[in-house]
């Protein structure tokens, strides 16, 4: 009975670390599912953008007090959780705050007092985030994608933190010989009094109940974070490296349509000629994509990167005058058509089953993509460098060339361009009449 509790831990750490490993897997199923794209080039330059971007926070701080709080979030998330390395090591082998025998008092108190001040900023940061989210009524916040379960998302996501920093410092406060040796509890020293009236033994049972519950509670948050919209957490980093480097606006030459064309060109080629014996006909690609398998690997995880902060419908033009798109919208769309044909290949052991259904129409809707003035904005304020622009190209280009299906003002332009060489409906040897005016 002695190893018990240790046995229970390594259960809980080992059930907790697998169900998050096939989580991991699962997602790059999902996001291996896109076509392959390259974005190995300019290596320096990636490794830059993810440190600038992904670590250093860039883009987060051009709003300054969201910025800014995010940052205190984030910093001090991960170094208090440099913490979870020793009570993991206490779990496994009985012992207790085993770093501070082996660091000594200076350091280790240092270390400690550091992470019960960053505890206390997150727990402020993250109290003023709620109040963002749910009393200040930020636009942002209350667009009708952000209804149901990604409100709830973001409010959990809030909860977890002030829960998890909350049993950190009743953790340390009720620790007995912690607080008596006076190293280190530089925030706990002050809850520690709340406690003074209980015996030993109940300040001990407290301070192992924070301590299950603590850990515990972030083997929790690490599987949630699957289902939320904090898979930014891990996917940041690769997303900013994989983004996109050539300039906004310029946009890749299909290799389908380039296909077609130099099949065209081709004084011997012959377009309707059956495939020689002994090979397999070539299916034409599809031009365009209507479905979450027609877009690219770096697309779908941009889709599971999506933070849901608005801050690229806050600033769309197409948005700001009414229009029904929403590049936040476009992108947990994405997501959620990935996850659904995600469920269906694990539903039909690894095949997936045509349900009938398409990214397309079923998610999203033409309305939303010809809404689109493909001006960039999205992209550029982006804090994690997600695309909805190349998602809303592609899926437009599907419209126009596999069903024809452009808006009719549209069709006009391009068929004057086609007859006039100019998107206005005058005779070419019209155009400069405008010249001799007076």
């Amino acid at each position: 009975m002695q190893y018990l509790p240790n046995i229970i831990f390594a259960i809980a750490l080992l059930a907790g670390i697998g169900f998050f490993v096939m989580n991991i897997r699962k997602l790059s199923r999902n996001i291996k599912l896109g076509k392959n794209v390259n974005r190995t080039d300019r290596k320096p330059e990636r490794l830059k953008n993810m440190i600038k971007i992904a670590l250093g926070q860039s883009k987060m701080v051009r709003r300054p007090l969201s910025g800014f709080l995010h940052i205190i979030v984030y910093v001090g998330f991960i170094i208090i959780n440099i913490e979870v390395l020793e009570i993991i090591i206490d779990g496994l082998f009985g012992t207790h705050r085993i770093f501070h025998g082996i660091l000594g008092d200076a350091f280790y108190g240092f270390l400690i007092g550091t992470f019960e001040i960053l505890a206390a900023l997150v727990f402020v940061a993250v109290i003023i985030f709620w109040l963002r989210r749910n009393v200040s009524k930020i636009k942002r916040f209350l667009s009708k994608e952000m209804k149901g379960w990604p409100k709830n998302d973001g409010n959990n996501i809030l909860y977890f933190e002030m829960v998890l920093m909350t049993l950190f410092l009743v953790m340390n406060a009720t620790d007995t010989i912690f607080q008596t040796g006076g190293v280190g509890n530089t925030i706990s020293q002050f809850i520690a009094p709340l406690f003074d009236g209980l015996s030993p033994e109940t300040n001990h049972i407290i301070e192992r109940a924070c301590w299950w519950v603590h850990i515990l509670g972030i083997l929790v948050f690490l599987n949630y974070l699957y289902y939320s919209k904090h898979l930014h957490i891990l996917l940041a980093f690769p997303n900013t490296y994989f983004a996109n480097l050539n300039p906004k606006g310029q946009f890749t030459n299909l290799e389908s349509v380039t296909n077609e064309v130099k099949l065209m060109m081709d004084p011997d080629a012959d377009p309707y000629a059956t495939p020689a014996e002994g090979t397999e006909e070539v299916v034409p690609e599809k031009f365009g994509a209507s479905d979450v398998a027609d877009l690219n690997w770096v697309q779908l995880m941009n889709a599971y990167t999506c933070t849901e902060c608005g801050r690229c419908t806050s600033s769309c033009p197409a948005n700001l005058t009414g229009k029904e798109l929403s590049p936040r919208n476009i992108m947990m769309k994405t997501r959620d058509r990935l996850e659904e044909v995600g469920k269906n290949i694990d539903a039909n052991k690894g095949t997936f089953v045509d349900d009938g259904k398409q990214l397309l129409n079923d998610y999203i809707t033409p309305e939303e993509l010809w809404a689109c003035t493909s001006c960039n904005a999205c992209v550029e304020e982006c804090p994690v460098n997600i695309d909805p622009l190349s998602i809303i190209m592609d899926m437009r280009r599907y419209l126009v060339m596999e069903e024809s299906a452009a808006p009719q003002e549209l069709n006009m332009m391009m068929t004057n361009i086609e007859n006039n060489g100019a998107p206005w409906q005058y005779n070419q040897q019209d155009r400069l009449n405008w010249a001799n005016e007076e």
